[in-house]
């Protein structure tokens, strides 16, 4: 009788330990494992702004041409360097290029931390550079690293997480803050001191040619409906200046006060002080088989165009603008 019960104990036990074990392999994971970032690359345009506010670009030259994720260009003052987030291993680093060297020396390295860092920006004064860093525990906060080497710090302690951000002045902020919803945010990094300005906003902050401080962002007030607006830090007035391309949120500001956006494999212009024109269509890169156009950085001269965009072919020739 107890060698019987004994052998029902060890074949329940048994089949117990293969329904959990079974049940473990057919469950969901918990955590799905992280998506790496799409292949982008990145490319300088040269730009010619002529008399009667015609605009003339050169041919599309693709700086990192390598399969990976490389993205958000900036120029540094001169614009003969431009930095850019590059992900090359486990996560992401900062580089930078210079356009007066060849080849793979043009390309250096300016981070290498176990974290990732995003939207590298050049800090007023020059001194450094200001990006997103998402820390070990997730976090992403504002921090600063020095172009003379040395430690990272922190800007802001306690504001997160930030997904975008702006420096007007040596000491005040426009940031992107994730949430539901994302919202535009005024930042004094002295005491981090934040005034919430509007929510629902869009990637792309950048200063007005010619402000006291005044910068655009995109304002998504629905799903289709996006504008391009203006936001004053002294009045605190926010002002419309023009709906978005279809879809389309990146922008950057010519010298002439006019913006350009991208919008598949073509640029559009749109010109404040002629409202009634809307966008026009300045350049079409199709022949040159670009697609999908986003994040234009316009070198401080005006004489370079720096976009991404996704991989053209292999057999597209690859040159040097001087």
């Amino acid at each position: 009788m107890i060698g019987r019960m004994r052998n029902f104990v060890c074949l329940f036990v048994a089949a117990f330990c293969c329904a959990l074990s079974a049940a473990s392999q057919n469950a969901p994971p918990t955590q799905p494992p992280p998506q790496p970032p799409p292949s982008t690359d990145i490319f300088l345009v040269s730009l010619n702004a002529r008399r009667a506010g015609q605009l003339a670009f050169g041919q599309p030259i693709n700086i990192t041409r390598r399969e990976g994720y490389d993205n958000q260009p900036s120029f540094l003052p001169g614009g003969e360097e431009l930095l850019y987030t590059s992900q090359r291993g486990e996560q992401t680093d900062i580089y930078r290029y210079d356009l007066r060297r060849h080849g793979d020396g043009a390309h250096a390295q300016l981070t290498a931390t176990a974290e990732s860092e995003y939207s590298p920006t050049l800090m007023p004064g020059g001194a450094g550079f200001s990006v997103i860093r998402v820390e070990v525990d997730k976090r992403q906060r504002l921090w600063k690293f020095p172009f003379a080497g040395g430690q990272p710090a922190l800007v802001l302690e306690q504001i997160k997480p930030v997904g975008y951000h702006l420096w007007i002045d040596p000491h005040t902020l426009a940031l992107f803050i994730l949430g539901t919803p994302n919202t535009l945010q005024l930042v004094d990094a002295r005491n981090e001191k934040a005034e919430v300005i509007v929510e629902n906003i869009g990637r792309s902050l950048h200063l007005i040619p010619r402000g006291r401080g005044q910068f655009s962002f995109v304002h998504k007030v629905s799903k289709d409906e996006w504008h391009v607006k203006s936001f004053d830090p002294w009045t605190k007035r926010i002002e419309t200046i023009v709906r978005t391309l279809p879809g389309s949120e990146d922008l950057a500001w010519l010298l002439d006060g006019s913006l350009l956006m991208g919008q598949g494999a073509k640029l559009y212009r749109f010109d404040p002080r002629t409202k009634k024109s809307g966008w026009q269509e300045v350049a079409d890169f199709s022949a040159a088989g670009l697609q999908e156009i986003t994040r234009l950085s316009i070198s401080p001269r005006g004489d370079q165009l720096a976009f991404v965009a996704l991989p053209v072919p292999e057999s597209l020739p690859q040159r040097k603008i001087f």
